[in-house]
Protein backbone atom coordinates (compact mmCIF):
# COMPACT_ATOMS: atom_id res chain seq x y z
CA UNK A 1 0.00 0.00 0.00
CA UNK A 2 1.23 3.51 -0.87
CA UNK A 3 0.16 6.66 0.94
CA UNK A 4 0.68 10.14 -0.55
CA UNK A 5 1.14 13.23 1.59
CA UNK A 6 1.40 16.84 0.44
CA UNK A 7 4.29 18.90 1.89
CA UNK A 8 3.68 22.65 1.36
CA UNK A 9 6.37 25.33 1.47
CA UNK A 10 6.23 28.12 4.02
CA UNK A 11 7.17 31.77 3.98
CA UNK A 12 7.93 34.06 6.92
CA UNK A 13 5.75 37.16 6.88
CA UNK A 14 7.80 38.37 9.86
CA UNK A 15 10.96 36.95 11.43
CA UNK A 16 12.56 38.42 14.55
CA UNK A 17 15.47 37.17 16.64
CA UNK A 18 15.44 38.29 20.27
CA UNK A 19 18.63 36.84 21.78
CA UNK A 20 20.98 33.87 21.78
CA UNK A 21 19.95 31.24 24.30
CA UNK A 22 22.17 29.26 26.67
CA UNK A 23 21.51 26.09 24.64
CA UNK A 24 23.14 27.69 21.59
CA UNK A 25 19.86 28.31 19.72
CA UNK A 26 18.36 31.74 19.13
CA UNK A 27 15.06 32.85 20.66
CA UNK A 28 12.81 33.82 17.76
CA UNK A 29 9.37 35.26 17.02
CA UNK A 30 8.04 34.45 13.56
CA UNK A 31 4.81 34.62 11.64
CA UNK A 32 4.80 31.71 9.21
CA UNK A 33 2.21 30.73 6.63
CA UNK A 34 1.98 28.04 3.97
CA UNK A 35 1.85 28.65 0.23
CA UNK A 36 0.64 26.46 -2.62
CA UNK A 37 4.05 25.21 -3.70
CA UNK A 38 4.48 21.69 -2.42
CA UNK A 39 6.53 18.53 -2.54
CA UNK A 40 4.73 15.19 -2.60
CA UNK A 41 5.88 12.40 -0.34
CA UNK A 42 4.99 8.83 -1.38
CA UNK A 43 5.23 6.30 1.46
CA UNK A 44 5.27 2.55 0.87
CA UNK A 45 5.81 -0.20 3.44
CA UNK A 46 8.50 -2.68 2.38
CA UNK A 47 9.37 -6.15 3.71
CA UNK A 48 12.91 -5.60 4.93
CA UNK A 49 13.36 -3.39 7.99
CA UNK A 50 15.09 -0.39 6.41
CA UNK A 51 14.37 3.22 5.48
CA UNK A 52 14.86 3.90 1.79
CA UNK A 53 14.83 7.44 0.30
CA UNK A 54 14.14 7.89 -3.41
CA UNK A 55 14.23 11.22 -5.25
CA UNK A 56 15.01 12.51 -8.72
CA UNK A 57 16.74 15.53 -7.18
CA UNK A 58 20.50 15.09 -6.90
CA UNK A 59 20.58 17.66 -4.08
CA UNK A 60 18.63 15.45 -1.66
CA UNK A 61 20.62 13.08 0.58
CA UNK A 62 19.30 9.50 0.68
CA UNK A 63 20.65 8.66 4.14
CA UNK A 64 20.12 9.82 7.73
CA UNK A 65 21.08 13.40 6.78
CA UNK A 66 17.62 13.60 5.17
CA UNK A 67 14.99 14.98 7.55
CA UNK A 68 12.31 12.64 6.16
CA UNK A 69 14.62 9.71 6.95
CA UNK A 70 15.04 11.07 10.49
CA UNK A 71 11.26 11.41 10.83
CA UNK A 72 10.68 7.78 9.81
CA UNK A 73 13.47 6.60 12.11
CA UNK A 74 12.03 8.52 15.06
CA UNK A 75 8.47 7.30 14.46
CA UNK A 76 9.61 3.68 14.11
CA UNK A 77 11.50 3.96 17.40
CA UNK A 78 8.61 5.62 19.28
CA UNK A 79 6.02 3.13 18.07
CA UNK A 80 8.20 -0.02 18.05
CA UNK A 81 7.37 -0.63 14.38
CA UNK A 82 9.73 -3.12 12.72
CA UNK A 83 8.41 -2.55 9.19
CA UNK A 84 10.58 -1.00 6.48
CA UNK A 85 9.54 2.07 4.56
CA UNK A 86 10.28 3.49 1.13
CA UNK A 87 10.00 7.29 0.98
CA UNK A 88 9.83 8.79 -2.49
CA UNK A 89 10.07 12.58 -2.52
CA UNK A 90 8.74 14.42 -5.57
CA UNK A 91 10.67 17.65 -5.16
CA UNK A 92 8.99 20.89 -6.27
CA UNK A 93 10.21 23.21 -3.49
CA UNK A 94 13.74 24.50 -4.18
CA UNK A 95 16.43 23.03 -1.90
CA UNK A 96 18.24 25.21 0.70
CA UNK A 97 15.89 28.06 -0.16
CA UNK A 98 14.45 29.32 3.14
CA UNK A 99 11.09 27.69 2.33
CA UNK A 100 11.30 24.76 4.80
CA UNK A 101 11.16 22.11 2.06
CA UNK A 102 13.13 19.53 4.04
CA UNK A 103 11.18 20.26 7.22
CA UNK A 104 7.88 19.95 5.35
CA UNK A 105 8.97 16.59 3.88
CA UNK A 106 9.77 15.40 7.42
CA UNK A 107 6.39 16.62 8.69
CA UNK A 108 4.61 14.90 5.78
CA UNK A 109 6.47 11.68 6.62
CA UNK A 110 5.31 11.89 10.24
CA UNK A 111 1.69 12.52 9.23
CA UNK A 112 1.74 9.92 6.47
CA UNK A 113 3.31 7.08 8.45
CA UNK A 114 0.94 7.80 11.33
CA UNK A 115 -1.94 7.09 8.91
CA UNK A 116 -0.26 4.28 6.95
CA UNK A 117 0.60 2.32 10.09
CA UNK A 118 -2.53 3.33 12.07
CA UNK A 119 -0.42 4.57 14.98
CA UNK A 120 -3.03 6.95 16.40
CA UNK A 121 -0.74 9.84 17.33
CA UNK A 122 -2.40 13.26 17.49
CA UNK A 123 -1.06 16.17 15.43
CA UNK A 124 0.16 17.73 18.69
CA UNK A 125 2.15 14.59 19.48
CA UNK A 126 3.59 14.49 15.97
CA UNK A 127 4.54 18.17 16.23
CA UNK A 128 6.32 17.46 19.52
CA UNK A 129 8.31 14.71 17.80
CA UNK A 130 9.00 17.04 14.90
CA UNK A 131 10.69 19.53 17.25
CA UNK A 132 13.37 16.88 17.87
CA UNK A 133 14.19 16.83 14.14
CA UNK A 134 14.27 20.55 13.32
CA UNK A 135 12.90 23.90 14.43
CA UNK A 136 10.47 24.29 11.49
CA UNK A 137 9.12 20.72 11.53
CA UNK A 138 6.57 21.41 14.29
CA UNK A 139 4.96 24.18 12.27
CA UNK A 140 5.03 22.08 9.11
CA UNK A 141 3.15 19.24 10.83
CA UNK A 142 0.17 21.59 11.21
CA UNK A 143 0.68 23.96 8.29
CA UNK A 144 -1.60 26.97 8.16
CA UNK A 145 -0.60 30.26 9.75
CA UNK A 146 1.06 30.58 13.14
CA UNK A 147 3.12 32.63 15.54
CA UNK A 148 6.19 30.53 16.28
CA UNK A 149 8.35 31.26 19.33
CA UNK A 150 11.12 29.57 21.30
CA UNK A 151 13.52 28.24 18.68
CA UNK A 152 10.51 27.98 16.35
CA UNK A 153 8.88 24.91 17.89
CA UNK A 154 6.26 26.67 20.07
CA UNK A 155 3.26 27.14 17.79
CA UNK A 156 0.26 29.42 18.33
CA UNK A 157 -2.24 29.14 15.49
CA UNK A 158 -3.76 32.29 14.04
CA UNK A 159 -6.21 32.79 11.21
CA UNK A 160 -5.11 32.75 7.59
CA UNK A 161 -4.12 36.05 5.95
CA UNK A 162 -6.33 37.34 3.12
CA UNK A 163 -5.58 35.40 -0.06
CA UNK A 164 -3.22 36.92 -2.58
CA UNK A 165 -0.56 35.94 -5.07
CA UNK A 166 2.90 35.11 -3.79
CA UNK A 167 5.76 35.41 -6.29
CA UNK A 168 8.82 33.40 -5.22
CA UNK A 169 12.25 33.87 -6.78
CA UNK A 170 15.34 31.85 -5.85
CA UNK A 171 18.82 32.62 -7.19
CA UNK A 172 21.14 29.74 -8.07
CA UNK A 173 22.85 29.71 -4.68
CA UNK A 174 22.24 27.92 -1.40
CA UNK A 175 22.44 29.60 1.99
CA UNK A 176 23.44 27.91 5.24
CA UNK A 177 20.98 28.83 7.99
CA UNK A 178 23.63 28.02 10.62
CA UNK A 179 26.08 30.47 8.99
CA UNK A 180 23.48 33.23 8.84
CA UNK A 181 22.66 32.89 12.55
CA UNK A 182 26.37 32.66 13.38
CA UNK A 183 26.98 36.04 11.72
CA UNK A 184 23.88 37.74 13.14
CA UNK A 185 24.61 40.73 15.39
CA UNK A 186 21.54 40.54 17.63
CA UNK A 187 22.36 43.72 19.59
CA UNK A 188 22.32 45.81 16.39
CA UNK A 189 19.01 44.60 14.94
CA UNK A 190 16.01 46.72 14.05
CA UNK A 191 13.11 44.52 15.15
CA UNK A 192 9.88 44.08 13.15
CA UNK A 193 6.59 44.67 14.98
CA UNK A 194 5.18 41.16 15.36
CA UNK A 195 2.10 42.31 17.32
CA UNK A 196 1.12 44.71 14.52
CA UNK A 197 1.45 41.87 12.00
CA UNK A 198 -0.78 39.57 14.09
CA UNK A 199 -3.39 42.34 14.39
CA UNK A 200 -3.26 43.06 10.64
CA UNK A 201 -3.87 39.36 9.89
CA UNK A 202 -6.70 39.26 12.43
CA UNK A 203 -8.29 42.30 10.77
CA UNK A 204 -7.68 40.85 7.27
CA UNK A 205 -5.88 44.10 6.51
CA UNK A 206 -3.80 43.33 3.41
CA UNK A 207 -2.08 46.72 3.34
CA UNK A 208 -1.33 46.44 7.06
CA UNK A 209 0.28 43.03 6.48
CA UNK A 210 2.44 44.45 3.69
CA UNK A 211 3.55 47.35 5.89
CA UNK A 212 4.41 45.11 8.88
CA UNK A 213 6.61 42.60 7.03
CA UNK A 214 10.21 42.29 8.24
CA UNK A 215 13.04 39.77 8.53
CA UNK A 216 16.12 40.48 10.66
CA UNK A 217 18.12 37.75 8.87
CA UNK A 218 18.24 40.01 5.81
CA UNK A 219 20.90 42.00 7.69
CA UNK A 220 23.29 39.08 7.11
CA UNK A 221 22.16 37.42 3.86
CA UNK A 222 21.67 40.56 1.76
CA UNK A 223 25.22 41.74 2.56
CA UNK A 224 26.83 38.36 1.90
CA UNK A 225 24.84 37.54 -1.25
CA UNK A 226 24.28 40.64 -3.45
CA UNK A 227 22.20 38.57 -5.91
CA UNK A 228 19.52 38.26 -3.20
CA UNK A 229 19.45 42.04 -2.76
CA UNK A 230 19.23 42.41 -6.56
CA UNK A 231 16.16 40.16 -6.74
CA UNK A 232 14.52 42.08 -3.91
CA UNK A 233 15.21 45.43 -5.56
CA UNK A 234 13.91 44.26 -8.93
CA UNK A 235 10.76 42.73 -7.46
CA UNK A 236 9.99 46.03 -5.76
CA UNK A 237 10.71 47.87 -9.02
CA UNK A 238 8.36 45.56 -10.96
CA UNK A 239 5.53 46.51 -8.60
CA UNK A 240 5.06 43.91 -5.86
CA UNK A 241 3.00 45.24 -2.96
CA UNK A 242 5.59 44.06 -0.41
CA UNK A 243 8.87 42.14 -0.78
CA UNK A 244 10.83 40.12 1.79
CA UNK A 245 13.40 37.35 2.02
CA UNK A 246 11.97 34.12 3.44
CA UNK A 247 13.78 32.52 6.36
CA UNK A 248 17.56 32.72 6.02
CA UNK A 249 17.17 32.98 2.24
CA UNK A 250 18.06 33.05 -0.51
CA UNK A 251 14.45 32.95 -1.78
CA UNK A 252 12.72 36.32 -2.00
CA UNK A 253 8.94 36.59 -2.12
CA UNK A 254 6.59 39.35 -3.13
CA UNK A 255 2.94 39.70 -2.19
CA UNK A 256 0.76 40.77 -5.12
CA UNK A 257 -2.97 41.46 -5.02
CA UNK A 258 -3.67 41.68 -8.76
CA UNK A 259 -3.08 38.86 -11.25
CA UNK A 260 -2.02 41.10 -14.12
CA UNK A 261 0.75 42.62 -12.01
CA UNK A 262 1.79 39.13 -10.86
CA UNK A 263 2.37 38.10 -14.49
CA UNK A 264 4.38 41.27 -15.14
CA UNK A 265 6.61 40.63 -12.12
CA UNK A 266 7.18 36.98 -13.08
CA UNK A 267 8.09 37.89 -16.64
CA UNK A 268 10.53 40.53 -15.41
CA UNK A 269 12.22 38.14 -12.96
CA UNK A 270 12.56 35.34 -15.51
CA UNK A 271 14.96 37.55 -17.42
CA UNK A 272 17.68 36.87 -14.84
CA UNK A 273 16.34 34.27 -12.36
CA UNK A 274 15.65 30.64 -13.34
CA UNK A 275 13.49 29.58 -10.41
CA UNK A 276 10.39 31.78 -10.31
CA UNK A 277 7.02 30.59 -8.99
CA UNK A 278 3.64 32.30 -8.77
CA UNK A 279 1.48 30.60 -6.15
CA UNK A 280 -1.46 31.39 -3.94
CA UNK A 281 -1.33 31.87 -0.21
CA UNK A 282 -2.71 28.76 1.52
CA UNK A 283 -2.73 29.90 5.14
CA UNK A 284 -5.11 27.21 6.44
CA UNK A 285 -4.10 24.15 8.42
CA UNK A 286 -3.32 20.97 6.49
CA UNK A 287 -6.22 18.60 5.97
CA UNK A 288 -5.98 14.83 5.78
CA UNK A 289 -7.00 14.58 2.14
CA UNK A 290 -4.68 14.97 -0.85
CA UNK A 291 -5.61 17.19 -3.78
Amino acid sequence: MTHVEKAPAKINLSLDVLYKREDGFHEVEMIMTTVDLADRVYLKTIDNDEIKIISQSRYIPNDNRNLAYQAAELLKRRSNVSLGIEIEIEKNIPVAAGLAGGSSDAAATLRGLNKLWNLGFTLDELAEMGAEIGSDVSFCVYGGTALATGRGEKIEHIQAPPNCWVVLAKPTIGVSTADVYKNLEVNKLSHPDIKTMVQAIKNQNYKGICNAMGNVLESVTLKKYPEVQHIKTQMEKFGADAVLMSGSGPTVFGLVEHETRMHRICNGLLGFCDQVFAVRMLGNRIENNID
